[in-house]
């Protein structure tokens, strides 16, 4: 049985039409680089980057973005010699099938719903948080019962704070399903709009910010430790976890590995130029904020709308931030759901999950039934959750797929180095282990409860495996095939 549980997937075509209607090949380099921009700029540089230095690590968030940006700098090379070797949609979950066999594959694949599935949620979570601002900004406001969500974490427990759910995150949700069910086209350019006019936005509040900046704000520019992972060394480190989910979605390109012209040129490109373009932001803006107000001050759900709210020479930049973030949290979620869906059609065409995942709309060419699973899914968790425990959720998932695939690299170069790659990674025994490594080090910064979810949620994974998944393998089918021929 550990045999079979260990098989691999062989075939590296990723043919279209091999398990029905094919999808559409219509993006290119700029449309892949913006997809990746597009799933990584939001809630990161908007919400996350203010409450981790007020939290954790104070004006040494710049160091925690620049940790966090290594340990992506690893794993996106390895994602771009993998895309130009098996240039199929499924990302990780297809690569992990191809290197370390069928169940670590499914591991992959459900923790790839955290980071696609949730992480949308928790977006959509912050999304609230600059849309009430914006229309509190307008003289209009909304009731907190309708824009909070139910639960909340405190102190080891879940509690409930009396709202009844976070309707505007519920509303924007369903908007982008929407979208991302009429086709990639339409999504796609949707989506590149939204990059170009977030990304304007951003580089303009931090040249106008700069120049209000207070150096005296930065110092000390690693507060002394007050606690556990308060502030000191083990703040920043414990900071890199939080601000990694600011960074990821980058490899969310190679979820439209069969949706490019040319993916053996135009994926390694999409991902290491949107992943470049992302740091030199996140790090800008990192330093504007916690130049412009005192650190411990940018815990809010709004922190650089706090940031500039504190300079009345600035009170024209609050427009543009609220928009800026309004548009880039609604790319994120976006691009996340169009991602999610394709990952369930992988899964489904190899047999994993029910047939039902497979179906490509005969007009539109997407997996529609899985875009209204994900949409419905998404806006669900928003409504319900906060977002700290949707992140730390995201981020572990994340950090374990980003694992398999550094790893994954190393196993191919062993088990088939004849294939043809486009793209290799310079130095692989090196750059993919420190890949692992670091992965493994922002792992160990996670707190326990978030390990006890992640037990949880493996188990449930683990149940629908082996209560569908294994029986209905198509690769499992295939070999079974062959040995009684």
């Amino acid at each position: 049985m550990l045999k079979q549980l260990l098989a691999r997937k062989t075939n590296f075509s990723g043919a279209d039409g091999a398990h029905g209607t094919a999808l559409q090949r219509t993006l290119g380099p700029w449309g892949l680089t913006a997809l990746g921009i597009g799933a990584v700029i939001g809630g990161g540089i908007f919400v996350i980057t203010g409450q981790a230095a007020a939290e954790h690590a104070g004006p040494a968030i710049i160091l925690s973005f620049v940790i966090a940006a290594i340990c992506c700098s690893f794993t996106a090379l390895c994602y771009a010699e993998f895309a130009t070797l098996i240039p199929m949609s499924g990302s990780s979950y297809s690569y992990a099938y191809a290197t370390l066999g069928e169940l670590v594959a499914w591991f992959i694949g459900w923790n790839m719903v955290l980071e696609y599935g949730v992480s949308a949620s928790a977006v959509a979570v912050s999304w609230t948080g600059y849309f009430t601002s914006f229309l509190d900004n307008m003289g209009m406001h909304l009731p907190a019962a309708l824009t909070n969500a139910p639960l909340a974490y405190q102190d080891g427990h879940l509690v409930a704070t009396g709202a009844l759910l976070n309707l505007p995150a519920v509303a924007i949700t369903l908007a982008l399903t929407w979208l991302c069910y009429v086709g990639i086209r339409e999504s796609s350019g949707a989506n590149l709009a939204m990059v170009i006019l977030k990304v304007g936005l951003i580089v303009v509040v931090i040249v106008a910010g700069w120049q209000y900046v207070n150096p005296h704000y930065w110092e000390p520019f690693i507060p002394p430790q007050q606690g556990p992972e308060k502030y000191g060394w083990a703040g920043i480190m414990r900071a890199s976890t939080l601000v990694f989910f600011a960074y990821i979605g980058f490899e969310a390109t190679s979820t439209a590995a069969q949706e490019a012209k040319n993916p053996q040129r135009d994926l390694p490109i999409g991902t290491l130029v949107s992943l470049a373009i992302c740091t030199v932001l996140y790090i800008g803006m990192a330093a504007v904020i916690t130049g412009l107000l005192p650190f411990d001050q940018l815990g809010t759900s709004e922190p650089v709308v706090t940031a500039v709210k504190a300079h009345p020479q600035l009170g024209w930049l609050r427009w543009l931030v609220e928009i800026g973030a309004l548009i880039g949290l609604s790319s994120v979620v976006l691009v996340m759901i169009i991602a999610q869906p394709r990952i369930f059609m992988i899964m489904g065409n190899d047999g994993l999950l029910p047939p039902v995942f497979a179906k490509i709309h005969p007009r539109y060419k997407t997996p529609h039934i899985n875009t209204v699973i994900t949409g419905l899914g998404i806006a669900a968790l928003a409504a319900v959750f906060p977002l700290d425990i949707l992140g730390d959720l995201v981020s572990m998932g994340t950090l374990i797929a980003f694992v398999a695939v550094c790893a994954g690299v190393l196993i191919l170069r062993y088990t088939h180095p004849e294939l043809p790659r486009t793209f290799r990674v310079p130095w692989a025994p090196v750059i993919c282990t420190l890949g692992v490594v670091s992965c493994l080090g922002l792992l160990y910064w996670e707190n326990w409860y978030q390990w006890l979810l992640m037990g949880i949620w493996t188990l449930i994974g683990l149940a629908i495996y082996f209560g569908y998944g294994y029986r209905h393998s198509q690769l499992r089918r295939s070999q079974a095939g062959v040995q009684r021929a």
